[in-house]
């Protein structure tokens, strides 16, 4: 007897593939409808949306008549994330008023990590409150950078009940590195001078997880992750530069590659993955900046390397450490930079105004910059595919712009208070600042938020000259979620 034909997902009917587009969250239906026509046509069904709008925004009014739920979804989530409402969910937590001001803030999720000198606290959202659950006083002097890394990846990780967990890890300038999680704590000792940069991600790939250390005294160290070489932390010291680490950063196209930038302007490569014998073989390339100024950002992207330094960005390839000149602002110092290389936008901060670049156009300044004014210096800032954020320390505030266009969309409002530090994942912000009498952190959520800001018709900055778009350019936009 002959075989049955053989069947695939695309010869379902269109109504069983929508019912199937039922059980899968709003990432998931997206990547089904670039698969092929048939599963675009059952991932586009309005049924399909009206769900997943109903479950992110359960009491929200739905326009009476409204056409294509899923257009609806994107707008409404495009404008959560781009912050245009003014009643967002509020929280305030006040820090102890005898402690230095907070330095450093990270968001993730109900989490906000927060540092304090040599004190660095975990906070857990709970609005209309902000609880402290738990201090990490392990250091002796100030801390010097703070990263949060998957809880599996170390070797606190006790079960699958953890996975979605991050363990914090902290450098201090007495000299030492600590990996807390809940009561938990480990110490990788070796610097023997402050530590003063560590990786924005864990180098390696599998369970063999490393983490890499910069401190003054001009060493990288590498630490391992794993729970092998628990009475080995230290792996490898790498010799070479001649001056304070201040920045390191893992290559994107290989997790093995680590970039280091020094005070001077030296840029290291090395591969970690190296015999350990001879830290000096390790070095796989080096360049120098020949800037005004210290790095104060990197960002790897595929197999390029972005650094922010003195008045320009520039651009290596890690291949050949061959440099161009992204950005060259002459006169203009950076205070700050963020970098979207996947969206082709960088965004600098100086001393009266932060500047949007697309990076794919000619950079002459007066057409390819979109112009965010601040009254004072900009030293803190964020971007994503949908707003920056700027923030100026000494008027206690947050500015909100749109990424595309550049144009004012919120003001956040830290209390009167300057604003020392700023985190921003998706729709929420977290904001610290400090008067003359109290510490305060502002916690922000936009997801519920149903009141929009109500801004004057005028234009409030400027973009790269006037820009025309299609029908088709504006479809494109609209299909794209940045979840």
């Amino acid at each position: 007897m002959a075989a049955p034909p053989g069947r695939s997902l695309v010869d379902l009917d269109g109504d069983v593939l929508a019912h199937c587009a039922h059980f899968l969250g709003a990432r998931d239906v997206a990547s089904l409808a670039m698969a092929c026509r048939p599963l675009r046509a059952a991932a586009y069904c309005d049924a399909v949306w009206y769900r997943l709008f109903r479950e992110r925004w359960p009491f929200q009014q739905v326009p009476r008549g409204a056409l294509g739920f899923r257009e609806l979804y994107i707008h409404r989530h495009t404008k959560v994330h781009q912050m245009k409402f003014l009643d967002p969910i509020s929280a305030i937590y006040h820090p102890n008023p005898a402690g230095v001001t907070p330095s450093h803030l990270m968001l993730d999720r109900n989490d906000i990590w927060l540092s304090q000198g040599p004190v660095a606290r975990r906070l857990r959202v709970d609005c209309p409150e902000i609880k402290l659950v738990e201090t990490y006083k392990s250091h002796g002097a100030r801390i010097t950078c703070m990263r949060l890394f998957p809880l599996i990846d170390t070797p606190l990780f006790r079960g699958d009940s953890q996975t979605n967990e991050k363990a914090l890890v902290t450098s201090s300038a007495d000299r030492t590195v600590r990996l807390c999680w809940k009561g938990h704590s480990r110490c990788f000792k070796g610097h023997s001078g402050p530590v003063t940069a560590l990786s924005d991600k864990l180098l390696g790939d599998g369970e063999f997880k490393i983490l890499a250390s910069g401190g003054e005294d001009c060493t990288v160290r590498l630490w391992s992750m794993s729970t092998r070489g628990k009475n080995h932390h230290l792996i490898s010291t790498f010799h070479g530069h001649e001056k304070t680490l201040s920045l390191l950063s893992v290559a994107w196209h290989k997790p093995s590659l680590l970039v280091s930038c020094s005070k001077d302007s030296k840029v290291k490569v090395w591969d970690t993955m190296a015999p350990p014998s001879s830290g000096s073989s390790s070095c796989v390339g080096s360049t120098h900046l020949n800037t005004n100024g210290a790095p104060i950002a990197v960002k790897c992207h595929e197999s390029l390397c972005y650094i922010a330094a003195g008045s320009e960005v520039i651009a290596i390839d890690l291949r050949t450490m061959k440099k161009a000149s992204v950005l060259a602002l002459h006169d203009h110092r950076i205070l700050s930079c963020e970098m979207l290389p996947s969206e082709w936008l960088i965004c600098t901060g100086m001393k009266d105004k932060a500047l949007l670049w697309d990076i794919r156009k000619s950079q002459e300044l007066p057409n390819t910059v979109a112009e965010m004014h601040s009254d004072d210096p900009v030293t803190l800032l964020h971007l994503d595919p949908y707003k920056v954020v700027t923030g100026a320390p000494s008027d206690g505030q947050a500015h909100v712009w749109e990424t595309r266009t550049g144009h004012l969309l919120n003001t956040l409002i830290c209390g009167r208070s300057t604003l020392s530090a700023m985190a921003v994942d998706g729709c929420r912000v977290a904001m610290a600042g400090s008067s003359a009498l109290v510490h305060m952190v502002r916690y922000l959520d936009f997801l519920m938020s149903s009141v929009p800001v109500s801004l004057p018709a005028k234009e409030v900055s400027r973009f790269w000259g006037p820009q025309n778009h299609s029908e088709d350019d504006d479809d494109d936009e609209e299909d794209v979620i940045f979840l």
